[in-house]
């Protein structure tokens, strides 16, 4: 049994935090910024899977899965795959450090400004070109 409002609800979600993306940009928490920007995207971009009918599967990069469906998706998703998993791919590598940093890394020094915008307006651009796909 499949539930058929998940992908609505994943998207709807996604949307949602976009204002949380606001709220940490102008508290200037680059690190964070980067880190809800990725599963922001990961919520985004679960739901066209979900919306087409294709098994999520529990990891935060879904881009193989999406390279693998492709011919699942109509034309114009299709004409934006490649930069949605370009994303998706880029997020992901900082997912971990962006939050948990590391013995020679701590998030708030590393991360800048111009990583945040990047990842911000990278997620702000996946969920409002799928927002109408999925509505």
């Amino acid at each position: 049994m499949r539930n058929a409002t998940l992908a609505f609800d994943y998207i709807d979600r996604a949307r949602k935090r976009l204002a949380a993306l606001d709220a940490l940009f102008k508290q200037d928490a680059w690190a964070d910024v980067v880190r809800e920007s990725q599963e922001v995207v990961e919520l985004a971009l679960k739901s066209l899977l979900r919306h087409h009918n294709i098994e999520v599967p529990r990891i935060h990069d879904v881009s193989g899965v999406m390279e693998a469906e492709k011919t699942r998706f109509p034309s114009g998703v299709q004409k934006n795959l490649k930069k949605y998993m370009d994303i998706s791919r880029a997020l992901r590598r900082d997912r971990e450090l962006a939050f948990y940093g590391s013995e020679d890394l701590t998030p708030q020094e590393f991360y800048r400004r111009e990583d945040a915008v990047i990842a911000k307006e990278s997620a702000e651009w996946v969920v409002h070109t799928l927002l109408p796909v999925i509505r």
